[in-house]
């Protein structure tokens, strides 16, 4: 099966472009193959219309609170507000969830999901910092756009199959909260490359445990300081453990909002091999030439 994982970026630029990871998953063996880099969302269009079977696990929140949809009044599907979204341009949502918040009382002023409390990830509206909710704002109608299924969200072609995926949930499973990248070049040390090292190490011995397969991928992944092509990685991991539970609801949990979503991720359902529930903590964290690196297959 064809397995692919997305760091994705809001704003995406030759020196921060979109990353994608391309592996396989045979005989429960999740390899990396090859590597692409897109400075604009050409690429990544491109990727979701090429024919299936495939699966991808993308980092960006693929919805809304259900609390932010019912107070504006947004359309009470998931196609529906996610089209409202993209009909408002990027200037008009921006200025939408400022004037949102503008009128609120602290602690009201963004919302997460429920999957968002899961994760320890912050709220998709979140426009600062790391701006998740532009980042929901350019990903999400895209996915609409492209007939892709989304398991509980979206119905489109079962052969083209995307799920959220939030590197983060994996990465402090493994390492804790050591920082592993940052991509102002002054803050990049000598320890965060240790910690993508620890990282990568940790992933390949505890994933048949964690996750249900072992994997094969270069260290060479580890040598990106903003950790892009590493965290694409978790994000295929992800998606592969989504893809292994497709008769399962693909891992979402029983109680899922399918007008909010969820992060596929076996510690976020108590599904994992051997561990319970990941325990909820807030996580700060999360916050045009197409070059391809083809890895030696070992």
């Amino acid at each position: 099966m064809m397995i692919l994982g997305i760091d994705f970026t809001s704003k995406p630029s030759r020196r921060k472009p979109i990353t994608c990871i391309h592996c396989t998953l045979d005989d429960n063996v999740l390899r990396a193959r090859s590597l692409e880099e897109w400075p604009s969302y050409q690429g990544f269009d491109i990727a979701l219309a090429r024919p299936g079977p495939w699966i991808i696990g993308i980092d960006f929140p693929f919805g809304q609170a259900r609390r932010f949809i019912e107070t504006i009044g947004w359309p009470s599907s998931w196609a529906g507000y996610v089209h409202n979204a993209g009909q408002l341009g990027r200037a008009g949502f921006r200025e939408m969830l400022n004037s949102y918040r503008e009128n609120r009382i602290a602690g009201d002023k963004e919302h997460r999901r429920a999957t968002d409390a899961a994760a320890g990830s912050i709220s998709p509206q979140k426009l600062y910092g790391v701006p998740v909710g532009l980042m929901f704002f350019e990903g999400a109608p895209r996915l609409l756009t492209s007939g892709v299924t989304i398991p509980y969200l979206h119905d489109g072609d079962p052969l083209r199959v995307a799920v959220e995926a939030y590197p983060g949930v994996l990465a402090r499973r493994l390492i804790g909260r050591r920082s592993y990248k940052n991509d102002t070049r002054k803050k990049q040390t000598a320890d965060q490359h240790e910690a993508r090292r620890d990282l990568l190490q940790a992933l390949r011995q505890e994933a048949p445990r964690r996750y249900g397969f072992s994997i094969v991928a270069p260290d060479s992944l580890c040598d990106d300081p903003g950790a892009d092509h590493l965290d694409a990685l978790l994000c295929a991991v992800q998606a592969a453990w989504a893809w292994r539970q497709r008769d399962d609801r693909f891992g979402a949990p029983e109680t899922i909002d399918r007008l909010e979503g969820w992060i596929a991720d076996p510690h976020l359902t108590g599904l994992q091999y051997g561990h319970g529930p990941f325990r909820h903590e807030v996580d700060m964290e999360r916050m045009g030439l197409i070059s391809e690196t083809v890895f030696v297959d070992g």
